[in-house]
């Protein structure tokens, strides 16, 4: 199918001899679905990366595989590993997968050296370019290193250059070394782990790239020509006064490819921010540092922030493909191959999002791609060692559940509530063939994913793009909408559905207080009914400036709850410069609960820094007026004086709706926060398989 629109992206291209169908790339991420007793390539594995091999990705790179195991990972038991020559047969099976759908695979081959971005890692003197004692470190994220000897360096080596003929063997197309990030090549590379007084040493760049140029010349040297070598490197560090300038991360890169590497994904890295630079869009949250790293594009929101780097190495000569990644879309990443700057388009997030994309842009169809978040909820539970999960895809690792196949009866199916589990239930009904009736009570679709989206501030685009996809799935799908109608009995009663999905939210919880005391409070559920009226003339991006401007909250606020809805509550208000103290009867370990790692290391500081109050297990006395009494943890008492006290606690099931509901209808189910609260990766799973059992 001709589609001028993307023209580039679809053209074939080449890596060394491999040859792709078109210039979009799954690039390398963890999933954790490896066999973790044996490091085989299981069912699990064969199953999560035929569903993202089969919606027309160009090249499939496999996630960062371990040239030595355990010594050799920072996510021992769940990463792969190429050590040993027992593994070859089941990933012959993974390469097979590919290349039925002819898509050519790379396997990325890594060494995490001193690098522990899980705290997983336990082990001390772990291998690197040199000594490096706690205090020397770059920062947490790291163990304490030893030296390597001339004879570990080569023994290293040939790990590497084993690893890669097990792939070879292993019917692969070519291997990914990871040479970037905070590697045991990068160790070699970079001036803030290299401290040699050898050839490896930092007082040349040829010494510096030389742990990584004589890897690469000698596989290239043992393997087939038809086997291709790529790099992903750092072509920039920041944050330490030994970091890599950009001059000298492209004149390493060049060194790479005269030692004949096929092509060069372009990364850079930010020691002392937790997420280095894989993810530039999360340096927006909460709010964008003061010290943003130089030479990247910040002007689209961390979207293509790469892209510099690319132009850079091309500028300095580079003559094969150079691959970046960092949220480009289709249309992004058109322009950049348009315009030069790169031979290939790279993707993670998005394609678990919607694996299907490369197929919808061939077809004209981006209308149907489901948008990402960019809430790295997958590399969350990945850095947890679970297996990685979507927060808006739950076919991701559950491939043989969700299968979105078509029903053996046709049913009418009535769905009660529009937030995450409801939309995704309807959706998924209405795939397998079923007349769908969705009820909300509002006018408008999405529950409360738009005060989400509203609080969420990082995210409001993607969660206001999200329910709009939605929208046009269901007006394709011919879901049938009963917008501003509360469901109750007597719409059961007319509508006599065969089937009742009942997704219509949890119950706002309120602290312990008398029923005169429970007025001076406001809950989430009435600041949604705040706002939910202005949504009708604004969209939540247009409404959150607005906020900022008049907010029907005084300037002193305190916020009852401190988990993952407190959290954003205080960040919102702090943003519109309201004075915020959280308060909370749990301890300590609820603080963020239900955030990302990643954007609770963000976010804790962030609120040092803006004067935010935070007091947790604490026992609440009684509210008087505007002044909140209670006893600190520690047993001082405390008395809090605030204009507004909003709870944001955890939601409680909704036993109300589900006894309305209970028995009216052949299959009654029940999802999301009215059975159990949780998160939107839940509710929306939850939802999903819901509708699969009907």
């Amino acid at each position: 199918m001709s589609n001028t629109r993307f023209k580039f992206l679809l053209e074939p291209g080449s890596i060394g001899r491999v040859k792709t169908k078109n210039r979009l790339i799954k690039t390398a991420q963890g999933s954790s679905v490896i066999e973790p007793d044996t490091g085989f390539v299981g069912e699990r594995a064969l199953n999560y990366y035929e569903n993202l091999i089969q919606g027309g990705v160009g090249l499939m790179i496999v996630e960062s595989c371990g040239v030595e195991y355990p010594l050799g990972t920072h996510h021992p038991p769940v990463q792969f590993r190429l050590h040993d020559d027992v593994l070859i047969p089941s990933f012959s099976k993974l390469s097979a997968v590919a290349h039925k759908y002819d898509c050519p695979i790379f396997i990325q081959l890594i060494h995490s050296g001193p690098w522990n971005p899980t705290g997983l890692r336990t082990a001390a003197n772990a291998r690197c370019s040199s000594t490096l004692k706690k205090a020397e470190l770059p920062g947490p994220d790291f163990l304490e290193t030893r030296a390597m000897t001339l004879d570990e360096v080569a023994m290293v080596q040939q790990m590497f250059i084993n690893a890669a003929e097990r792939a070879c063997k292993a019917g692969f197309d070519g291997v990914e070394i990871n040479t970037a990030t905070c590697t045991l090549p990068n160790s070699f590379c970079s001036r803030v782990f290299n401290r040699r007084q050898d050839q490896y040493g930092p007082d040349t760049l040829e010494n510096r790239a030389r742990f990584d140029t004589e890897i690469i010349s000698a596989i290239k040297k043992k393997l087939p020509a038809e086997f291709a070598v790529s790099v992903i490197t750092n072509i920039a560090e920041y944050g330490h006064p030994l970091a890599t300038p950009i001059e000298e991360g492209l004149q390493i890169a060049l060194l790479l490819e005269k030692a004949g590497a096929d092509a060069v994904q372009v990364r850079g890295h930010y020691y002392g921010h937790r997420d280095g630079l894989m993810h530039p869009d999360r340096f927006y949250y909460p709010e964008l540092p003061d010290n943003l790293p130089k030479d990247l594009d910040w002007s689209n929101r961390g979207q293509g922030a790469l892209l510099p780097y690319a132009s850079a190495l091309k500028k300095a000569g580079i003559t094969v493909p150079v691959i970046a990644a960092a949220r480009l879309d289709p249309v992004l990443g058109e322009q950049a191959l348009r315009d030069g700057v790169i031979d290939f388009v790279g993707m993670t997030r998005r394609l678990l999002a919607d694996p299907e994309l490369p197929r919808k842009v061939i077809e004209n169809r981006l209308e149907d791609i489901r948008p990402c978040l960019g809430c790295l909820h997958c590399m969350d539970v990945r850095l947890q060692n679970k297996y990685v999960e979507c927060r808006v895809n739950p076919q991701i690792n559950r491939e043989k559940v969700v299968t979105y196949s078509r029903a053996a009866m046709k049913k009418k199916v009535m769905v009660i509530g529009s937030g995450p589990a409801g939309l995704e239930a309807a959706r998924v009904a209405a795939i397998r063939g079923h007349e769908v009736y969705l009820y909300e009570k509002y006018t408008g679709l999405g529950g409360l994913i738009p005060l989400a989206a509203l609080l969420k501030d990082v995210e409001v685009n993607e969660m206001t793009d999200l329910v709009k996809w939605f929208e046009v799935q269901f007006k394709k799908l011919g879901v049938n909408l009963r917008l501003g109608r509360q469901a109750d009995a007597a719409e059961v009663e007319q509508l006599k559905p065969d089937v009742i999905i009942v997704a219509a939210g949890g119950q706002h919880a309120l602290p312990a207080f008398s029923d005169s005391q429970k007025v001076k409070m406001l809950t989430s559920g009435d600041l949604h009914k705040r706002l939910k009226p202005f949504l009708k003339f604004f969209s939540p991006r247009t409404l959150a400036k607005l906020t900022k401007i008049w907010l029907p909250v005084g300037k002193k606020v305190v916020v009852i709850g401190s988990r993952i809805h407190g959290c954003e509550t205080a960040e919102f208000l702090t943003k519109r410069h309201r004075q915020v103290t959280i308060i909370d009867t749990a301890g300590p370990d609820a603080f963020g609960e239900g955030m990302t790692g990643d954007d609770k290391y963000l976010l804790f500081p962030w609120f040092n820094k803006k004067g935010v109050k935070n007091y947790q297990g604490v026992k609440i006395e009684k509210l008087v007026e505007n002044k909140l009494t209670l006893t600190t943890q520690d047993g001082q008492k405390l008395t809090l004086k605030a204009d507004t006290f909003i709870t944001a606690l955890p939601l409680l099931p909704n036993t109300t709706v589900m006894e309305t509901f209970k028995g009216k209808a052949a299959e009654v189910y029940f999802v999301g926060d009215c059975l159990e609260p949780r998160l939107i990766a839940q509710a929306t799973a939850a939802g999903s398989l819901a509708a699969h059992q009907i």
